[in-house]
């Protein structure tokens, strides 16, 4: 198991919680039991048992997976998102004052 593969996994954790608990406050707490739980099995070597803990957490990231997820208002999706967008130039249109 990389490294990578387990920090990827960590940070996916750690912003799923952020779509339940969006106030920082809250989040903490969170966030340090997430943190607990990676460093309780940190110094697993054997590989068959990283990956049976691999895919129990990803089962859990799925199964906690927020219906609504949580996006920036100026984000792709957020409820400003492309919100004050210039008028499109009309290319048929004529230039004001040609009439």
């Amino acid at each position: 198991m990389s490294q990578t593969t387990v920090t990827s996994l960590y940070r996916r954790a750690l912003k799923q919680s952020l779509d339940w608990a969006v106030q920082r406050s809250i989040w903490r707490g969170q966030a340090v039991y997430i943190r607990s739980l990676f460093d309780a099995n940190k110094d697993v070597r054997d590989p068959r048992q990283q990956q049976i803990l691999l895919r129990e957490t990803e089962k859990l990231l799925n199964e906690w997976k927020h219906p609504d997820p949580y996006r920036p208002p100026t984000a792709p999706g957020g409820n400003k998102w492309e919100r004050n967008l210039p008028a499109p130039i009309l290319p048929y249109a004529a230039p004001p004052g040609a009439h």
